[in-house]
């Protein structure tokens, strides 16, 4: 069953391009692991990102998470300031 993750990104003034260096590291990654970019949006000043983001399911996520590649492009996340929340979502009908 499918599972669907919005993610935002506080991010310090003067990060964006510290954090879009971690994002095309990372963000390539996902259809290797079932997952979709569904939108990706940005305020006017880049100080926040959302991501809605869809996977084939739980195990692809945990996948995606557990990539080695994504922990090595951690400390670019880390260089950013970006402060993530992330947060499992469900379509309301």
């Amino acid at each position: 069953m499918a599972v669907t993750y919005l993610l935002l990104a506080r991010l310090p003034d003067g990060q964006l391009a510290a954090f879009e260096a971690y994002e095309n590291a990372v963000l390539p990654l996902l259809a290797e692991h079932g997952g979709r970019l569904e939108r990706r949006l940005r305020t006017p000043d880049g100080r926040l990102e959302a991501h809605i983001v869809t996977f084939d399911g739980d195990e692809d996520f945990a996948a995606y998470r557990a990539d080695p590649r994504r922990a090595a492009a951690a400390p670019l996340l880390a260089s950013s300031g970006a402060q993530i929340d992330l947060h499992a979502m469900r379509d309301v009908r």
